[in-house]
């Protein structure tokens, strides 16, 4: 079982962005010292929800920072982004941190953020499939050409070429894709690649992905032992106390006010419509469905998951408290208490 943190940098009332930023370097910090597998970093834009704009440097910083942990983008946002221009920070990113990066690339939204950055509608509703592709060859190919719709450029030298970690891997960093439809899970699979499911997912559902998942991976042509195998990530929400009212009366107190505040920021590109969840009831499913909790408890619900699953990769958001102090123990409590009783 490999367990790390979901980190957002997420601002809730009354906080500078300053503080939510620091809060979450602290939390990465906490989490190597208190023996947990990874680090998480989530990616926004223009809005409180979470203040970190780039994950791939954010990562930088706690990958030089860390020893040990590994540390992962979940997501870097792909339509903001050329994918040249980031697959040559994950390949950066891989060898100088001795392979200890993840790169998760996702869809995002139909946000503000697609006009900002140039990049329009077409990069989200089209083109995440060849952006995905030609990412994807540029961490695994010594020179690429593009010849798509969006893209179209002469044969270029990868460098630097992420194939080339010194003592380690003749190969370039993991790769894994947000999913949260099945066209989604069907595209992660065609390239072999795993998942990252979202928190608001119960774990029927994320075992109907998984399953879906490896339908399309067999029919792809990928190995059975690659498919049995595959690292998907499962997200989740973690409060660990000595009483789960405890745990939940945490959230439920803090959660929605930073949840309305963060969404109701997010601006579409197109004026579409959009469909708000509640905040308290989206606080108190979330408790429900993850390890919120005692130790016992929250110990048992993870394990539950993967068998339920399979997938036995947690992303676990700590921050739910906002608070600092609350937020390092949280995050020491999960690594010091609840990882031994996984095995």
């Amino acid at each position: 079982m490999r367990v790390g943190t979901f980190v957002l940098a997420a601002q809730f009332p009354g906080q500078g962005q300053g503080e939510a930023l620091h809060r979450a370097v602290r939390s990465a910090e906490v989490a190597e010292e208190s023996g947990l597998d990874s680090v998480w970093l989530a990616e926004h834009h223009f809005v409180p929800y979470g203040v970190c704009p780039s994950a791939v440097t954010l990562a930088a910083l706690l990958l030089g920072r860390t020893r040990r942990i590994r540390v992962g983008t979940a997501v870097s946002v792909l339509p903001n982004a050329h994918p040249v221009a980031l697959g040559e920070q994950a390949a950066l990113l891989h060898l100088t941190s001795g392979g200890r990066f993840s790169l998760g690339v996702g869809r995002g939204g139909p946000w503000v953020d697609l006009e900002v950055f140039g990049t329009g509608l077409a990069a989200y509703e089209r083109d995440f499939p060849e952006s995905l592709d030609l990412l994807l060859r540029w961490l695994r190919e010594p020179r690429v050409a593009a010849r798509g719709e969006r893209f179209t450029f002469r044969e270029v030298p990868v460098v630097p070429r992420p194939d080339e970690l010194i003592d380690g891997p003749a190969q370039g960093p993991e790769v894994i894709v947000a999913c949260t439809s099945p066209k989604s899970v069907k595209l992660a699979a065609e390239h072999g690649l795993p998942m990252l499911l979202g928190m608001h997912c119960d774990d029927e559902e994320k075992a109907d992905m998984v399953a879906l998942w490896r339908t399309h991976a067999l029919a792809a042509g990928h190995p059975p032992e690659e498919v049995r195998g595959a690292g998907h990530v499962s997200a989740g929400v973690a409060q660990i106390e000595d009483r789960r009212a405890e745990a939940t009366e945490t959230l439920v107190k803090t959660m929605p006010g930073w949840l309305k505040q963060g969404l109701d920021a997010h601006v579409t590109v197109d004026a579409r419509p959009r469909a708000m969840r509640d905040p308290v009831a989206y606080t108190e499913l979330l408790c429900g469905l993850h390890p919120v909790g005692p130790p016992r408890l929250a110990a048992d619900r993870i394990a539950a998951t993967a068998e339920r699953t399979g997938i036995t990769r947690f992303a676990l958001l700590a921050e739910g408290s906002g608070d600092l102090a609350a937020t390092e123990e949280n995050v020491r409590r999960l690594g010091t208490e609840v990882l031994p009783l996984l095995g």
